[in-house]
């Protein structure tokens, strides 16, 4: 597979992983509200204990991450492999039949 076929393939996939995305960064704000306190005014205030662990975290490589933490990660990415092995079994479809 050469670059272009590699780059035809990631633009392909570009709004299927955007939609992942999405209901990825949905479900995380979803935590996030669920632990915060909602303040008559719509606001919401966060535990600093969260606050704490979570700035950790931010600064914090995945190389030194729990190993709980990194397999948080790893569930993360899971949810896009579904659709890159799609495309890339679609591809192998593709040049089975035209080689056929």
């Amino acid at each position: 597979m050469d670059r272009s076929e590699v780059e035809a393939i990631l633009e392909s996939l570009v709004e299927s992983l955007a939609s992942v995305e999405h209901d990825r960064w949905a479900h995380w704000q979803r935590y996030m509200h669920s632990k915060a306190e909602r303040r008559p005014d719509g606001s919401l205030i966060l535990p600093a204990e969260l606050v704490e662990r979570w700035e950790t975290q931010i600064s914090t490589s995945y190389t030194n991450l729990s190993d709980a933490e990194k397999e948080s990660d790893r569930e993360q990415v899971r949810r896009y492999l579904p659709l890159i092995a799609a495309a890339l079994a679609e591809r192998d479809r593709s040049a089975r039949d035209r080689s056929a």
